[in-house]
């Protein structure tokens, strides 16, 4: 969870500053909106990296351990988010200025591509029979941790600050802060050991050769890979309204107050500290797929009423339509997708699976969300309705995709999945 937390702290913190800072910074443009599509593109760019981690470290995870690569994940991540916050502006440097943030976001892709599956996975194959969900969502509170980390520096900063000193500097103290968290973060996970999962996989020596390849010839696995990424999409594009877009569209075409904003965010990132858990154990007690469905379904339902109470723009409705949403309703698809996604796969290969489901689908749940609403918003003119569309089709496909997914075909228990090859059993003869 402290892993975690400070990954999404380095995370969020680019997609604040895409909103609020990169468009007048490193995109310069005589019209705004040109300026934070061009930001939130950059955004985007680490969501294309993340495969790219997701099956490098997948692979390292699946053969040599989950451990490594969390520290050296961690390393990664903690080095690129610092560099970007010393990154010179266009002014300063010209066009170098965001060729190097795109590449610092590259890395920060790279390293969050990685980590999701092995923090996951530390937690869940750690767990005792029938508390996976609960023992999965920890690992997810370090997003919100991580959200209100990120939101609450940013809200000081632009508190404490004037509009221009927060422009000119103040953000980058955000950035730096991170060498700080990073060195807590590796101390604590120097201490943990390899999961039972994987040092009996190690002992039996049933470690896939190429995971990613035995991935892929099994057809049970490849339709997990698909349908998980289908079941996830509707997640991604939730959290990225509500926690990414919003801030944009609240200070942008709402005109409302930027710290009123982050402040919403915040309030909704803390909600879900302690929803995430609970969510988690409830999903301990019933299907899984069923609990994520329903998540799905009621995330698309209220969409449309609450963005009209974002219009509203009194503040009292705008920070309980971000709370409830994001804090409360998310938190049924968010806690239980670590147990969910992992009861897809076999140990051999768990980590290069949940990491492709996780990530692939991450380029268009996630990376290409703010960017795709902010051109929905920009061709209905300042509309709701294309939003709204393109919200309700996903959830369609993601309801769909969930409950395709058949019991039968799952790892239930993740700790006994593993088959001993025939020239490694006992007595047997090579």
């Amino acid at each position: 969870m402290v892993g975690t937390t400070v990954e999404w702290y380095d995370f969020f913190l680019y997609g604040m500053a895409a909103g609020l800072v990169f468009d007048k910074l490193y995109f310069p443009t005589a019209d705004p909106l040109i300026g934070t599509l061009l930001a939130f593109a950059t955004f985007a760019v680490g969501f294309v990296a993340r495969p790219i981690g997701g099956l490098v470290f997948g692979h390292i995870g699946d053969k040599i351990g989950r451990k490594t690569t969390l520290v050296t994940t961690m390393f990664i991540m903690g080095i690129a988010t610092f560099l970007i916050g010393v990154i010179p502006s266009y002014e300063a440097i010209g066009v170098a200025a965001p060729i190097l943030l795109i590449i610092m976001r590259i890395a920060q892709g790279v390293a969050v591509g990685g980590e999701w599956g092995g923090a996951v996975l530390m937690a869940v194959e750690y767990a005792p029979q029938g508390k996976r969900g609960f023992y999965g969502s920890f690992p997810q509170i370090g997003l919100a941790i991580g959200l209100v980390l990120g939101t609450g520096v940013f809200a000081l900063l632009g508190g404490l600050l004037t509009d221009d000193a927060f422009l000119a500097w103040g953000w980058r103290i955000a950035f730096m802060l991170s060498a700080v968290l990073v060195g807590v973060g590796l101390f604590i996970r120097l201490k943990v050991m390899e999961t039972p999962a994987f040092r009996k996989l190690a002992s039996v020596e049933a470690k896939a050769t190429i995971p990613a390849l035995e991935l892929m010839k099994n057809p049970k696995n490849r339709r997990h890979i698909f349908l998980g990424m289908g079941s996830r999409w509707a997640e991604g594009v939730a959290f990225n309204l509500w926690a990414v877009f919003v801030i944009a569209y609240g200070t942008g075409t709402l005109k409302l107050e930027k710290n009123t904003i982050l402040l919403a965010v915040m309030a909704a990132a803390i909600t879900m500290v302690v929803a995430i858990p609970i969510m988690g154990k409830v999903s301990d007690h019933i299907d899984r797929r069923k609990m994520y469905t329903a998540g799905v379904l009621i995330l698309g339902a209220i969409t449309y009423p609450a963005l009209l109470l974002m219009g509203t723009g009194n503040t009292l409705v705008v920070v309980g339509t971000i709370v409830i949403v994001l804090g409360i309703i998310y938190p049924i698809i968010y806690a239980p997708e670590a147990a969910l996604f992992s009861e897809l796969f076999p140990t051999r290969v768990r980590y290069s699976g949940i990491s492709v489901v996780y990530q692939v689908s991450g380029i268009f749940a996630s990376g290409m969300t703010p960017l795709l609403l902010a051109f929905l918003l920009r061709e209905a003119n300042g509309g709701l309705g294309l939003i709204v569309a393109y919200i309700l089709a996903i959830t369609v496909v993601s309801a769909v995709c969930t409950m395709a997914i058949r019991r039968k075909d799952m790892f239930i228990d993740v700790a006994e999945d593993i088959e001993v090859l025939p020239h490694q059993r006992e007595g047997s003869v090579a």
